[in-house]
């Protein structure tokens, strides 16, 4: 596999639906805010990797990420940091920062192929399993790492756990 730098993985929308339609065999999407990256974090993106040929993940932005009620001061990575951090990992092939509450319209531009979220979630809650689905790809969720994760890791260095 031939070394690609971070930065040419990291793609706006605009650049990221050619990149992807150019590109043959599977591909599979998976989103995060990928807050403080965690062994669960490596684990599932090398987990949805091996399901296809091309991995991209979105990001979700500061604002977007703020809006999941995380905690307070979250996030605690910029996106413009934390895309780098995600693209520089093999597993990964292109990286999209989206700002939307929800990756829905980035799954509906990009039709990924597969679609994975972690096994903390239920099928009917994924966002855009419908419509990747309708496109006749699946859904795949990865079972979650035991005690990995970004929560934790602050209650770790707050002193609180």
């Amino acid at each position: 596999m031939a070394f690609l730098p971070t930065d040419r993985k990291i793609r706006r929308l605009d650049e990221a639906v050619p990149w992807r339609r150019s590109a043959a065999g599977v591909t599979v999407f998976t989103n995060g805010v990928f807050d403080l990256l965690h062994a669960g974090h490596v684990a599932l993106l090398e987990s949805a990797r091996a399901l296809g040929d091309r991995l991209v993940v979105g990001i979700n932005g500061d604002g977007s990420a703020r809006s999941l009620a995380k905690g307070t001061g979250r996030p605690f990575v910029p996106a413009t940091e934390r895309v780098r951090i995600i693209a520089a990992l093999a597993a990964v092939d292109c990286v999209v920062v989206f700002d939307e509450p929800t990756p829905r319209s980035l799954i509906a531009a990009l039709e990924p192929d597969v679609l994975v979220k972690g096994g903390d979630y239920r099928r009917e809650d994924v966002v855009g399993a419908d419509l990747v689905e309708a496109g006749g790809g699946r859904v795949v969720l990865i079972p979650i790492v035991p005690n990995q994760s970004t929560t934790l890791i602050v209650e770790r260095i707050r002193g609180s756990r």
